[in-house]
């Protein structure tokens, strides 16, 4: 079983502005008389969400941290809710192998990551 996204101590996933885009991939055959068919690469719309965090304490950024290590940035897959449905969508990624963050002061952490639904 994968693991979750972390939630923050608000029971969110994530802090306005949330940005969500779905992605749908096409190809296109044309043939000589100028008629075309298409087909679709995958069966379903491929999400994605961009998490920006800020006003983090500590101990958020450091689940937020610790979750980060354990799924060895986007090698491993996990569970994420989707912030616009509240639908859990079984198995996604990260999109970066690193996660910078900023502590600039106490309650002031923030972060940024990117989650991509997985095609399984």
């Amino acid at each position: 079983m994968p693991a979750s996204f972390p939630t923050l101590k608000t029971g969110a996933v994530t802090q306005y502005p949330a940005t969500k885009s779905t992605h749908y991939s096409t190809f296109v055959v044309r043939f000589l008389d100028g008629s075309d068919q298409r087909y679709r690469h995958y069966s379903a719309p491929l999400r994605r969400w961009v998490i920006q965090l800020d006003m983090l304490d500590d101990a958020e950024l450091n689940a937020l941290q610790h979750f980060f290590n354990a799924q060895q940035g986007r090698f491993e897959t996990f569970s994420f809710v989707d912030p616009w449905t509240q639908v859990t969508i079984p198995s996604c990624t990260v999109e970066q192998d690193s996660l910078g963050y900023e502590l600039s002061g106490e309650m002031r952490g923030s972060t940024s990551l990117v989650v991509v639904e997985d095609r399984v």
